[in-house]
C-alpha cells in the first residue's frame, strides 16, 4: 500500500466538498491498494476494518446460503465505495456476505479510526457515507422486488443488455444463475429460447448480442407488467 494525493477526492460526489483541513485529514489517513481480479475483498464473519472507494474495477458483492447457494447482490464501480462495509463499520459488525474484485482494482483504504474521526466531525463526509447507502439500499429493494414479482426472461434480458460490452456478454450460465438468483438450468433454457429466436448467440463463456432491439423491447416490458 501507498500514500496517494488529494485529486482522487474530486472523482467522489460529495467528498470535493470537504474543507481544505478535512481533504488533508482524509488523505493523510488513507492508502491506495491494488486487488488482483478474482481475490476476495472480504468474507463472511471478517471483520469491516477499511472503507473502499473504488477509483478502478469492479467489486462484485453476493450472499450465499448454508445450502450453498448464491445470490447475486450488487456491484461496486470506479467512483462508489461498499455500503456494506459503511454498515458493517458503523454497527461494528461483522461481514455476512461476500466482496469479489470482478477486475483488478485500485480503491482507497479509509481506515476505522480516520472513518469514526471523519464521520463524527464532518456532516460533509456523513452525508457522503448515508447518501451512498440510501441509493444502495433502494437497490437492494428494487432487486426483492424483481426476484419476487418479475418474470425470469425480462430479468435476463435486462441483466444482459447491463453486462453486454460491444454486445458481447462475458458469463457462464451459472454466472448469470447467480446474478438472477435462479439455477443454472434455467438460464440455459430462457437462453435457447433467446437463442432460437434470433436474439443472441453463444459460446463457451460467452454470449454475443445479435437481436438488441427485441432484448430491449421485452426487458422494457418489465414496466407494464
Amino acid at each position: 500500500m501507498t500514500r496517494v494525493g488529494a485529486s482522487w477526492i474530486d472523482q467522489f460526489d460529495g467528498l470535493s466538498r470537504l474543507p481544505d483541513d478535512l481533504r488533508d485529514a482524509l488523505v493523510a489517513g488513507s492508502k491506495v491498494v491494488h486487488i488482483r481480479e478474482g481475490t476476495p475483498v472480504f468474507e463472511p464473519g471478517q471483520s469491516a476494518d477499511n472503507l473502499l472507494l473504488l477509483l478502478e474495477g469492479t467489486v462484485r458483492v453476493q450472499q450465499r446460503s448454508e445450502t450453498g447457494r448464491e445470490v447475486f447482490l450488487y456491484r461496486v464501480h470506479a467512483g462508489e465505495s461498499c455500503v456494506l462495509t459503511t454498515a458493517c463499520m458503523l454497527a461494528f459488525e461483522d461481514y455476512a456476505a461476500d466482496g469479489v474484485a470482478e477486475t483488478d482494482v485500485r480503491a482507497i483504504a479509509i481506515p476505522r479510526a480516520t472513518f469514526d474521526d471523519l464521520a463524527g466531525r464532518s456532516p460533509v463526509f456523513r452525508e457522503f457515507i448515508f447518501k451512498a447507502y440510501s441509493r444502495r439500499i433502494t437497490d437492494l429493494l428494487t432487486l426483492i422486488d424483481d426476484i419476487v414479482f418479475q418474470r425470469l426472461d425480462v430479468r435476463l434480458a435486462a441483466r444482459l443488455l447491463e453486462l453486454a460490452e460491444n454486445d458481447h456478454v462475458q458469463a457462464t450460465h451459472q454466472m448469470l444463475g447467480t446474478e438472477l438468483g435462479t439455477a443454472r438450468e434455467v438460464v440455459s433454457r430462457i437462453l435457447s429460447e433467446f437463442q432460437r429466436r434470433g436474439w443472441i448467440e453463444q459460446r463457451r463463456g460467452e454470449i454475443r448480442l445479435i437481436g438488441r432491439p427485441a432484448l430491449e423491447r421485452l426487458a422494457r416490458s418489465a414496466g407494464e407488467q
